[in-house]
C-alpha cells in the first residue's frame, strides 16, 4: 500500500492512498499576493472524496469546482453541505456529518467525523507569532464573542484591494464555521487525524491515538471552549500530548492572506513538541512534495 500526502497550502492536503484520491479541504485559488501553491482547482482531474473540517471560505471555497469537475462527493458539516448545494453540487455527491460517523471511502479506507471546535479567531485581528503568549478573554458568551466578530469583519475591510476582490470572489453565504471537524482516517498502512483550524475538545483527542496527525498552527487556540492562556507552540504541543501520534504535521502556517495571516516560525513549535512530546517528529512539508505517509511509522 502506498499512501502520499500533498501540502496544498493552508489547510489544504491531497491524500492518495494507492488509487483513492482526497482532498482535505479545497482552498488553493488564493488571493495573488499569497505564495503560490503549483496547483488550482481548476487543475484537479482526479479526486473521488473532499473531506473539508469547516464552512469558512478558505476551507470550502473550491469544493464545488472540484466535485463538479471530476464527480468527487463532498463529505463535511450540514452547513458545508447547504452552501454546496447553493453551489450547484448535486445532492448524490453531499454527504453530510455532525461527528460519530464512519464513512467507507474506498475498499481499505474509512474516515470518522469527531465533533470539534473553531479557534477563537474572535480574539485577534493579525494572527500572532507561535511564541507569544495569548492571555484573558475568558468566559465571554456567545454574543459577546460575536460582537468582538463584528469588529474583526470591519478591520478586514482595511485591507488591500487585491484582498478585498479576493474575498468578494470567494464568498460562498456560510453562516458562520457550520460547526468544526475533526477526521480520523484508517488505512491499511496506518491512521491518520486531521485538523484545519486550532481548537478541540480534550476527552475526544485523548482517546483516539493515530499513527499520523495535522494539526492547525495559527491563531488562538480554543480549548473546550475557552481561548488557549498561553502560546500557539504550547496549544499544537498539549494537543500532540493528548493524541500521542508518531509524526505532526502543521496546517494552517502559511502566510495564505497577506494582511492578515503571517508565515509561522515554526521553531517554538518543534522545541515545544520536543519539551512535551519527544515521541512525535515534526514534519516540515512544502508545497507539493509527496510526502510518504506511513514510511517507518
Amino acid at each position: 500500500m502506498a499512501a502520499t500526502l500533498d501540502w496544498l497550502g493552508c489547510a489544504t492536503f491531497r491524500l492518495t492512498v494507492d488509487d483513492l484520491v482526497v482532498f482535505l479541504d479545497a482552498y488553493m485559488d488564493r488571493v495573488p499576493s499569497a505564495p503560490t501553491v503549483g496547483m488550482t482547482t481548476g487543475d484537479v482531474d482526479r479526486a473521488d472524496w473532499v473531506v473539508v473540517g469547516h464552512s469558512h471560505f478558505d476551507h470550502l471555497w473550491g469544493a464545488e469546482t472540484i466535485a463538479r469537475n471530476t464527480g468527487a462527493k463532498v463529505l463535511g458539516s450540514y452547513e458545508t453541505v447547504r452552501v454546496m448545494q447553493e453551489q450547484g453540487v448535486p445532492n448524490e455527491q453531499l454527504l453530510p456529518v455532525a461527528g460519530g460517523e464512519r464513512v467507507r471511502l474506498g475498499p481499505d479506507v474509512t474516515v470518522t467525523a469527531f465533533p470539534s471546535q473553531h479557534s477563537c479567531v474572535w480574539s485577534q485581528t493579525k494572527m500572532t507569532d507561535a511564541d507569544e503568549a495569548c492571555i484573558g478573554d475568558l468566559g465571554l458568551t456567545y454574543q459577546e464573542q460575536q460582537a468582538r466578530f463584528a469588529a474583526l469583519a470591519e478591520w478586514f475591510g482595511s485591507l488591500g484591494d487585491d484582498v478585498q476582490a479576493h474575498l468578494g470572489a470567494s464568498y460562498q453565504g456560510a453562516r458562520g464555521d457550520g460547526g468544526a471537524l475533526v477526521f480520523v482516517f484508517e488505512t491499511p498502512g496506518g491512521s491518520l487525524f486531521y485538523q484545519d483550524t486550532s481548537g478541540h475538545w480534550s476527552g475526544i483527542l485523548r482517546d483516539l491515538r493515530p499513527d499520523v496527525a495535522i494539526l492547525a498552527a495559527a491563531g488562538r487556540g480554543n480549548v473546550d471552549g475557552e481561548p488557549v492562556q498561553g502560546s500557539l507552540a504550547g496549544f499544537v504541543a498539549r494537543q500532540a500530548d493528548l493524541l500521542r501520534p508518531r509524526r505532526v504535521v502543521l496546517s494552517h502556517h502559511d502566510d495564505w492572506l497577506p494582511g492578515f495571516s503571517n508565515a509561522i516560525d515554526t521553531k517554538p513549535i518543534r522545541h515545544e513538541l520536543a519539551r512535551q512530546t519527544p515521541r512525535a517528529d515534526l514534519v516540515e512539508m512544502g508545497y507539493l512534495e509527496g510526502y510518504r505517509l506511513f514510511d517507518g511509522v
